[in-house]
C-alpha cells in the first residue's frame, strides 16, 4: 500500500505532496512553513526520508532545506541547479528507494523547460509508475512558463518544454497520475489549468504541448505570456543560497501613534480586512490587501522589496495566517501589527478614511464627464474586451504610474473586485477621489456599457 497526500498552498496557486508507504515518505516541493508537511507525516505515522525539489522555484521560498535539516532526510535537488548548500545532486534516471516494504521507488526524469535543470519524479511501485510529480513541467491542460529564468533563453526553453511534455506521455503509462506543483492559479503556469486532477492518458489526448507541432506550440505559448510578478526576481537567488528557518512568532503590537509614525516615515501599512470593511473605514494612507485573496502574490509584487510593513488585521488568527503566507514569498517579519477595532488604529479624535463602492450598472447610469474609468486587469484580460474610453494600468504597475491617471473622479475596476480594491486603496492614499467597482466584469455589458476589443 502507498499514499499520496496533497498539501494545498492556495494563496500561491501551488501544491506540495507527501508520498510514501507504512514507514517512510518523500516530500515534494515543500512550502516554506515546513510545520504543515511535518504535521501530515505525523498523522500518517511515517518518517520523511527524502525531500525533493523539481527545480529552483521562482515563485516562492522553498522549505526543502529546512525540512531536510529538521528530519534528517536526504535532500534531492537537480544536479544542474547551482546552489550553495550541500544536497544530493539528481541526474536523469536516478532512482531512490522511498519505502522498501511498499516497493516504492522515485525515478528522476529530466524535463527541462520551466527551468533548464527541471526534473520530474515518477513514483513507481514494484517497477510500475503510479504517479509523476511534474513540478512546473506538464501541468493540467497546460505547461509551466519558460520565461522566468532569462529572457534570452525563453524560446529555447519553450521548445524544451514541448519535448519534455512529450517525453512524459511517451514513457509513462496512461493511468499514471500527474501531480504538478504549479497550475492552480500560479503565475508560473503558461495558461489556466483545465481541471483539478489528471493522468498521463488525459494529457496525451488534450494537452497542446502534446497535440501541436513544436513551432505552432512555441509561437502561441510565447504570444500568451503575461507580466512576471516583480518579486520572482528575489525567489531564485534566495532558494539557491539556502533559505533561513522561518520565524512565525507574533510581531510587536503597534498602537495608533506608532502606526501614524510608520506611515509618516514612508513605511507600508497594510490592512488585511475584506474590501467592503476597508472601504467603509480605514487608516488614511494604508493599503488594502485582502487576506482572503492572493495576499502573498500581490503584496510581494507591489511593495518595494525590503520595505518595512505593518499589518492591520481583524483578528489574531487572520494576522497569523497572513504572516504565514508572507514568509512563503520572502517577506520575513512584519515590523509591527495591530488587530481588532479600526477606530483604535488612529489617534483619538482622528476620523477613519473611506471611499464608496459601486457596480457596473451604477457606472452605466452616470455621466462620464469628469469621470475616469480605470481598468487594472492584466493585458491578457483586457484583450478579451474593455469598457470603451477606459484607461488601462495593470494593478501591479499602478504604484509607479499613479501620475498617468487623468484628473477627475476615478472609478476603478478589475475582473471581480479584489484587485480594484487594492488599486482604490493606492489611489485613496495618494489623495485621489476614488470609487471602487466591486462587481464582476461580466456585468459590464449587461449594464449597457459599450465594450471594445483591441
Amino acid at each position: 500500500m502507498f499514499f499520496i497526500d496533497t498539501i494545498e498552498v492556495p494563496g500561491l496557486g501551488n501544491r506540495s505532496y507527501l508520498a510514501g508507504g507504512e514507514r517512510t515518505a518523500v516530500a515534494v516541493d515543500p512550502p516554506r512553513d515546513v510545520d504543515r508537511t511535518i504535521a501530515v507525516a505525523a498523522r500518517r505515522g511515517v518518517r520523511i526520508s527524502h525531500v525533493v525539489e523539481t527545480h529552483l522555484h521562482n515563485d516562492y521560498v522553498t522549505g526543502g532545506l529546512e525540512l531536510a535539516r529538521l528530519t534528517g532526510a536526504a535532500y534531492l535537488v537537480p544536479a544542474g541547479a547551482r546552489v550553495s548548500f550541500a544536497r544530493v545532486p539528481v541526474h536523469d534516471q536516478d532512482r531512490h528507494e522511498i519505502d522498501t516494504a511498499a516497493g516504492l521507488v522515485l525515478r528522476a526524469l529530466a524535463t527541462p523547460g520551466h527551468t533548464p535543470h527541471h526534473m520530474s519524479y515518477a513514483l513507481e511501485q514494484d517497477g510500475s509508475a503510479v504517479a509523476v510529480f511534474t513540478g512546473g513541467s506538464l501541468l493540467i491542460g497546460t505547461v509551466g512558463r519558460p520565461d522566468l529564468v532569462e529572457p534570452r533563453l525563453t524560446k529555447e526553453l519553450a521548445r524544451a518544454q514541448h519535448a519534455s511534455a512529450r517525453r512524459l506521455v511517451a514513457e509513462l503509462p496512461d493511468g499514471t497520475e500527474v501531480l504538478p506543483t504549479h497550475g492552480f492559479g500560479s503565475f508560473c503556469a503558461s495558461g489556466p489549468a483545465s481541471g483539478d486532477a489528471t493522468t498521463i492518458g488525459r494529457e496525451k489526448a488534450s494537452n497542446e504541448a502534446v497535440l501541436r507541432d513544436v513551432d505552432a506550440f512555441v509561437a502561441d505559448l510565447m504570444a500568451g505570456l503575461d507580466d512576471v510578478p516583480a518579486y520572482y526576481a528575489h525567489m531564485g537567488p534566495a532558494n539557491a543560497d539556502g533559505p533561513a528557518p522561518v520565524d512565525l512568532t507574533p510581531p510587536s503590537v503597534a498602537d495608533a501613534e506608532e502606526i501614524a509614525a510608520r506611515l509618516a516615515a514612508g513605511e507600508w501599512v497594510v490592512d488585511l480586512r475584506h474590501r467592503v470593511a476597508f472601504a467603509a473605514g480605514h487608516v488614511a494612507g494604508s493599503f488594502n490587501f485582502d487576506a482572503s485573496g492572493q495576499l502573498g502574490v500581490y503584496l510581494a509584487w507591489l511593495i518595494p522589496w525590503g520595505k518595512p510593513v505593518t499589518l492591520l488585521a481583524e483578528s489574531p488568527d487572520q494576522l497569523a495566517a497572513a504572516q504565514r503566507e508572507l514568509v512563503r514569498v520572502g517577506i520575513e517579519r512584519p515590523a509591527a501589527a495591530a488587530t481588532g477595532d479600526p477606530a483604535r488604529w488612529v489617534p483619538e479624535g482622528t476620523a477613519l478614511a473611506s471611499f464608496p463602492r459601486a457596480t457596473f450598472a451604477e457606472l452605466a447610469g452616470r455621466s462620464r464627464d469628469g469621470l475616469v474609468v480605470l481598468d487594472v486587469r492584466r493585458d491578457s484580460e483586457r484583450a478579451g474586451g474593455f469598457v470603451e474610453g477606459s484607461v488601462h494600468i495593470p494593478v501591479h504597475s499602478l504604484r509607479r504610474r499613479l501620475h498617468e491617471v487623468p484628473a477627475g473622479q476615478v472609478w476603478v475596476h478589475c475582473a471581480g473586485g479584489m484587485r480594484a480594491a487594492i488599486a482604490a486603496s493606492l489611489l485613496d492614499a495618494a489623495g485621489r477621489d476614488v470609487v471602487a467597482i466591486d462587481d464582476s466584469f461580466a456585468q459590464a455589458e449587461r449594464a449597457g456599457l459599450a465594450l471594445r476589443t483591441p
